[in-house]
């Protein structure tokens, strides 16, 4: 057996899971991966600026690219998109000096409304698992000074890059929505996205010497309206396109948005929340950042267009059941629990 040390025990609970998978059914349960070879391939680029011009065409020529890249892809990535480089080079910074601390430290001081989580507690197989950390933290606590300690310089950062998130996802939402021939305001009287429904989520995957095929994070979808993402450049984010893997090439100069359950569920499928996952780099470490477009738990989630392919659910209905399904089975089924 390989032994690992790592920050945090990564190692350790994987191989709990290979030893107790081996000793049940004889072999491993390793990641299955089609090939280590993937397809990389460029997501739909949309220049944001587009969307402020004073032309009404260019106007709407943005929002249908942001309209057709939802509906083709589930994910793209926009440019002057209102963050500075500045921001986001303060935020790598403050990121990485986070993450370096001691495991005791992440895990047992508190930081950060005690957000703080690693590995996959629910996983029943090593195709569960993740081999990373993050803390996943409410926009309500990034405010607070006492979730701090001594990495007080990470609180400023975080405010304004929280603050240009909100304002990037509520424009990204207002195109989508209006498409659907909605109103922005009936929309948000329908569903409360704001400070005390969304989250940001610091994401750190380690090197992991012990396979090329190790999941940094298992395939999913997103449980939300949208995601934006901001990654490093090593790579590793891989989405399903035409019912195959592909890779995404790194853009320095992009986010990346994509598409949630809850939105797919809202447009009656007409916009995709598409499968992805992150591949672990077995020499280099990785960051990211997300940020989750939430609406309050009771808000009622409801297609836009008859005849519904979902039955009504409220957003606390659906996280209990993904919660659940994570405990029972070790992974998210998600929407189609609530298909008609």
């Amino acid at each position: 057996m390989i032994t690992v040390e790592s920050n945090p025990p990564l190692a350790r609970d994987y191989h709990k899971i290979l030893n107790k998978n081996i000793s049940k059914i004889g072999s491993t349960c390793a990641p299955q991966i089609e090939n280590q070879w993937q397809e990389c391939v460029e997501l739909p680029l949309i220049d944001l600026r587009g969307l402020t011009s004073n032309d009404e065409g260019e106007r709407a020529k943005c929002a249908e690219e942001i309209v057709r890249a939802s509906s083709e892809w589930g994910f793209f990535q926009v440019v002057n998109h209102g963050f500075s480089p500045k921001l986001l080079s303060q935020m790598r910074r403050e990121q990485i000096n986070l993450f370096n601390a001691s495991f005791a430290k992440k895990s047992t001081f508190g930081l950060l409304n005690n957000s703080y989580r690693w590995g996959s507690p629910n996983a029943t197989s090593t195709q569960h698992f993740s081999w990373s950390e993050a803390f996943h933290i409410p926009l309500t606590k990034i405010s607070d000074q006492a979730c701090y300690g001594e990495f007080a310089s990470l609180r400023e950062v975080l405010v304004e890059y929280a603050a240009a998130m909100q304002k990037l996802a509520k424009l990204l939402a207002e195109v989508l929505i209006t498409n659907l021939g909605q109103k922005t305001e009936e929309f948000e009287e329908m569903v409360c996205c704001d400070e005390s429904t969304c989250f940001l989520r610091l994401n750190r995957y380690p090197a992991c010497p012990l396979s090329q095929e190790m999941f940094g994070l298992v395939p999913h979808t997103d449980s939300d309206f949208l995601t934006i993402l901001h990654q490093d450049q090593v790579g590793g984010l891989q989405l399903m396109k035409d019912s195959k893997w592909v890779a995404v090439n790194p853009n320095k100069d992009a986010l990346i948005v994509n598409i949630g359950d809850l939105f797919q569920a809202w447009s009656n499928d007409l916009y995709k929340s598409v499968e992805h996952k992150v591949m672990a780099n077995t020499k280099m470490e990785r960051f990211s950042v997300a940020y989750f477009l939430c609406p309050s738990y009771d808000s009622l989630i409801r297609s836009c267009k008859e005849p519904s392919l979902y039955r009504n659910f409220t957003f606390g209905e659906y996280r209990n059941k993904v919660q659940e399904d994570a405990k029972l089975i070790g992974h998210k089924v998600g929407l189609p629990r609530f298909r008609f």
